[in-house]
């Protein structure tokens, strides 16, 4: 994401409202799914535009974003944008004499991966991540912000950091706790996590101090674990609702029934009125992903029309004294839905 503007991401403006950002971001998700868009390409675009719209919705964040930029995760509290640019410039300049040097040695300058407050740099999940690749910012703000000589900066808090955390949708509705490694060049450490029951895709956890490390003694910044709910083979997630298949015998779609769903809360009844047909959406209030301060979602059981595969000779009986006695013509009804689809956009 580093040279990708969230904004031009998000398709709106560098002044655009929070609910402009919430609009954008809710007709790209729809459209970018993976569960929705089969194109290959839609998973890693519904990252980009779920990252950009974590980092936007937060006003602190965004603040963050529109004054640093693409560094904005790595720059200390307490660093202004001026600053930053010189340290950038100064530590390029240094790179660029390094490489040269070497060069004339014949040797080859290695590149330096550690970055100011970069516990995990490098890491599992997006963690880190270079400023710039030929840039040692760890040693280049130790020059300028640390000891006697260093013009009196004094300590440098530790820069915020972010990883992902996958969650299945079981986890996303009942909560539960979590061991997670993250990998980085100090060794890789553990966490227990606390996933809170009615988590949603993007929402971040945080552990407190867990982040990039401080200078001369100031605090640890902190580390956000961005929640992205897994692809599940029986739910689609959108928010807080949930969408699952509802199979249905033919009789069933045109009697009517009371069927039983299994839900991530449990079993539950499923009123079926008659007449339903294939893709008809029976909504179940409440029974999607909760809300620890609100509203939970909704279920939607989506109707499939299930027919047997195959027919004893007294079930082929019958299916066949309903089709002689039986007026009804699937093909006349979508003729006619139709023609008046055709006469409503003309």
């Amino acid at each position: 994401m580093a040279d990708r503007d969230f904004y031009e991401i998000l398709g709106v403006p560098r002044t655009a409202s929070l609910e402009e950002i919430q609009r954008a971001y809710r007709k790209l998700a729809r459209a970018h799914h993976p569960d929705i868009n089969k194109d290959p390409a839609a998973e890693e675009r519904f990252k980009d535009i779920s990252e950009a719209y974590d980092v936007l919705s937060d006003p602190d964040t965004r603040r963050r974003y529109d004054a640093f930029g693409p560094d904005f995760r790595q720059v200390p509290e307490g660093i202004d944008p001026e600053t930053w640019s010189r340290a950038r410039a100064a530590g390029r300049a240094r790179a660029g004499a390094g490489a040269g040097a070497g060069a004339r040695r014949g040797g080859r300058r290695r590149g330096m991966g550690p970055e100011v407050g970069g516990d995990f740099g490098g890491g599992v999940g997006g963690v880190g991540g270079g400023v710039g690749e030929d840039i040692d910012l760890e040693e280049l703000f130790g020059g300028l912000f640390t000891g006697a000589a260093g013009r009196g900066w004094g300590p440098v808090p530790g820069a915020d950091q972010e990883a992902e955390l996958e969650v299945s949708v079981a986890e996303a509705y009942h909560g539960g706790r979590r061991s997670i490694s993250l990998a980085g060049p100090h060794g890789t450490r553990t966490f227990e996590v606390s996933i809170p029951a009615g988590v949603t895709d993007g929402q971040r956890i945080r552990l407190a101090g867990q982040g990039g490390r401080g200078s001369a003694g100031a605090d640890a910044g902190d580390l956000y674990l961005v929640v992205r709910v897994a692809p599940d083979r029986r739910y689609r997630v959108d928010g807080r609702d949930l969408y699952v298949d509802l199979p249905l015998a033919p009789w069933e779609a045109a009697l009517g029934a009371t069927v039983t769903l299994d839900t991530p809360g449990g079993a539950a009844k499923v009123t079926v009125p008659p007449g339903t047909a294939g893709g008809r959406k029976l909504r179940l209030r409440g029974r999607g992903l909760p809300h620890p301060h609100g509203r939970p979602g909704d279920l939607f059981a989506e109707a499939r029309v299930v027919v047997p595969e195959r027919l004893s000779a007294e079930e082929r009986r019958l299916w066949e004294e309903l089709a002689e006695v039986s007026p009804f013509d699937a093909r006349e009804g979508a003729r006619s839905r139709d023609g008046a689809g055709r006469r409503r956009t003309s």
